[in-house]
């Protein structure tokens, strides 16, 4: 399994930080309608009482918030995909139709409001360290053209950073072509949820993505 760590930088302003990793072999293909039934009505089922404004108060996400700005970031300004995703639904936007890995991760996010990193494992080159974001460092985000990713929470390997709780990067993203893959669960807050998280992740992947030889780890 790529080897996950979290930098002393951001463990010293984040103390309770846990990332939940999961990394699987996987079958990327188009979204099929039993998986996007399943998002349908599950986001319906969690937008049914919330309003714009209750988003920031689930706990996940509120805690992730906060997390921000601990770290100096703004999270109005650079919201994170969990409360991106929901803000999108509640607003009767329906969510975007990728292919079923990233899919069923947005369907995990939309569920437990956490931010959820997911990578075409074979895209990262060495050691992953989840770390903090500086003013000469940027990227490429997916749908959001260059980054600035100064004191953002980033994931980084030795080539550079590659993803975050707000976006993550096209040169690790998940592909028709990917086979690996490594999905991160970002734990800012509300902890005691994860395993449970990363249950129903588990359980997704097997279920849509014809995942096999799982292996976890908890940072």
């Amino acid at each position: 399994m790529i080897p996950v760590f979290i930098s002393e930088d951001i463990r010293n302003k984040l103390p309770n930080l846990k990332l939940s990793c999961i990394e699987c072999d996987v079958k990327v293909s188009e979204t099929d309608d039993e998986l996007w039934n399943s998002i349908i009505q599950n986001t319906n089922e969690r937008c049914r009482s919330l309003s714009v404004g209750d988003i920031s108060r689930i706990p996940a996400i509120h805690a992730s918030r906060e997390a921000y700005k601990k770290c100096g970031k703004d999270p109005a300004r650079y919201r994170l995909s969990a409360e991106a995703l929901l803000r999108r639904a509640v607003q009767g936007k329906g969510l975007y139709k990728i292919n079923n890995v990233v899919d069923l991760l947005n369907l995990v996010s939309v569920t437990s409001g956490f931010s959820i990193g997911g990578y075409d494992a074979g895209k990262i080159s060495g050691d992953v360290v989840f770390d903090i974001g500086t003013a000469q460092e940027q990227y490429e985000g997916i749908g959001r053209g260059s980054l600035n990713i100064e004191n953002l929470p980033v994931f980084k390997d030795v080539i550079g950073a590659f993803g975050s709780p707000t976006s993550d990067s096209l040169r690790t993203a998940v592909t028709m072509e990917t086979t690996r893959f490594l999905m991160i669960i970002i734990g800012f807050g509300a902890e005691e949820l994860l395993p449970d998280v990363t249950d129903l992740a588990t359980g997704l992947l097997m279920k849509y993505a014809g995942a096999l030889n799982f292996e976890y780890s908890v940072i």
